[in-house]
């Protein structure tokens, strides 16, 4: 059976997908439903987001993740371990305590 869901991750947020299973799409509306902007680059995920996007790719019905900027496919802890090490900044471009 092939994967029914693909992610992709760029700047250590969520950049682009195509969600079929319903764990998927559930974890996808509660990372939405935190409040992110839809933009990969303006996307600055606070440690919630950060979890409820892990929990998104835990949920995945897939076994990998792509990195945009890097043009790999990784495992989903590869991706987990991308998304949470990912340095973050606050809004006023200081790096986040």
């Amino acid at each position: 059976m092939s994967a029914r869901d693909t992610l992709s991750l760029k700047w250590g947020t969520l950049k682009s997908w195509h969600l079929q299973s319903e764990p998927a799409r559930a974890a996808m509306q509660a990372y939405v439903d935190s409040g992110v902007c839809g933009s990969a680059m303006l996307q600055n995920d606070t440690p919630a987001q950060v979890d409820l996007l892990c929990n998104l790719i835990d949920a995945l019905d897939a076994d990998t993740v792509y990195l945009e900027y890097d043009g790999a496919h990784v495992t989903k802890e590869e991706a987990k371990a991308y998304v949470r090490g990912y340095p973050r900044e606050d809004v006023h471009g200081a790096p986040a305590a």
